[in-house]
């Protein structure tokens, strides 16, 4: 079965480009585009995609305001950010809000498709290093905010801190199973259980709560 994709974006080109770009993929369906916030979150509810790429400014409503609406939707679609890079400010409040990581504009054409792959798999976020200097730029480690991430994470066994503090870093389940010398599949129930304690959407928040603990 085909990944139903839905794109929204104010730019005409933009999404156009994208489009042909994802319409090429045989494992990949567009099922809508928006042009802004309030599109995409109805077309969301229309057509129950599979992923979702959300531009963070746009007119009407603009993504993050979208991400939270569809946040709040019954089996919710996993959505992804397109961002111009760390000048988006409200990069990191959309992780927050439920996406499960970013895009950047200027993805090359071939990792496109692999991208939308992934987050529909549920597996690392996109852009590692990336996604760790935005977490670093727009999260603060202030004494209240640790001190919750502190109490929040002693909820975990030993090993499923190694593997909160390794995913913080940006790390796959492949790379955390290589470093911790087991399956990928064990990690991924690792994954499982420590996002659920942590009350956790996906990773990414997870991610975010590792940074603010000082595990990353």
């Amino acid at each position: 079965m085909s990944i139903r994709v839905l794109l929204a974006d104010d730019e005409i080109l933009v999404r156009s480009g994208l489009s042909m770009i994802l319409q090429a993929d045989p494992d990949i369906s567009m099922v809508a585009e928006a042009g802004n916030g309030v599109e995409a979150v109805h077309l969301t509810r229309v057509h129950r995609p599979d992923v979702v790429l959300m531009d963070i400014r746009m007119p009407v409503m603009d993504g993050l305001a979208a991400t939270v609406e569809i946040a709040k939707l019954p089996c919710s679609p996993k959505v992804v950010v397109l961002t111009t890079f760390d000048l988006d400010e409200y990069v990191h409040a959309a992780l927050e809000a439920g996406a499960m990581g970013f895009l950047l504009k200027n993805i090359p054409p071939r990792d496109l498709a692999r991208a939308v792959r992934t987050v529909h798999e549920g597996d690392a976020m996109l852009a590692p290093s990336v996604t760790r200097r935005l977490i670093s730029a727009f999260s603060t480690r202030g004494t209240l905010r640790a001190t919750e991430a502190r109490r929040r994470i002693s909820a975990l066994t030993e090993r499923e801190v190694e593997v909160l503090g390794l995913a913080g870093q940006g790390m796959s389940n492949a790379e955390i199973g290589g470093l911790l010398h087991m399956s990928e599949s064990t990690v991924k129930t690792h994954m499982t259980r420590l996002l659920a304690k942590l009350e956790c959407t996906n990773r990414v928040q997870a991610a975010i709560l590792a940074y603010d603990a000082g595990l990353s």
